[in-house]
């Protein structure tokens, strides 16, 4: 959701913002999963754009009176708490109710949650909750194996998570799915433990 774009409309009450596309991909899939309705998944374009476009999201036609809840979901990166405040900071600029903690709903028309992923006290991404789901697969030991050799050789990449994800998928029957992509080509296996968290937010927006 960039704030330029005109086309955006409000369309389901109960709103889900993300970061990225994949990340909308990733959640729609899940949601179809959980069999919830009436979420719409915006994407925002990047954990930066989040304030300018908190403010674009209230000025559209029927913000008011349309929108329910409201949840956002952030990758935790290097530091969950900072993390979590800018969010609260985001929020607090448009005059939105702000949770003083993760995963509870404060406020009415909307509504607002707010989930820091892996969670608050967890440096990480989305990508480490996918990997602990399949850390039971088959293909993990020779993803594991493969990021030992490159360690070995002083050839680590920078997002260590974001490397394992891609050859990960890489072992699929259709192999060069994005994170996203391979939700939808249901590559996650949604009843694992890793993803309760998840599930338990997508509930609260919808309660």
């Amino acid at each position: 959701m960039k704030p330029s774009q005109k086309t955006i409309v409000i369309t389901e009450p109960n709103i889900l913002i993300v970061e990225g596309d994949e990340d909308k991909m990733f959640f729609e899939a899940l949601i179809q999963h959980l069999g919830l309705r009436r979420i719409q998944v915006m994407p925002i374009g990047g954990k930066t754009q989040l304030r300018p476009n908190l403010r674009s999201l209230c000025n559209l036609e029927g913000f008011p009176t349309r929108v329910r809840s409201l949840g956002i979901i952030r990758d935790a990166d290097d530091d969950p708490q900072a993390a979590f405040q800018s969010v609260r900071g985001a929020l607090q600029s448009v005059n939105l109710p702000v949770p003083d903690r993760p995963l509870v709903r404060v406020g009415s028309n909307p509504s607002v949650a707010v989930m820091m992923v892996p969670d608050i006290n967890t440096p990480g991404a989305l990508e480490d909750l996918c990997l602990q789901a399949v850390d039971n697969d088959r293909a993990k030991p020779c993803v594991e194996q493969y990021f030992d050799c490159l360690k070995q050789r002083g050839l680590l990449p920078k997002n260590i998570s974001k490397a394992k994800i891609q050859a990960f998928l890489a072992s699929r029957l259709e192999a060069g799915k994005r994170l996203g992509e391979a939700a939808q080509a249901g590559y996650w296996p949604w009843d694992s433990s890793a993803f309760d968290q998840l599930k338990k937010f997508l509930q609260i927006i919808v309660t």
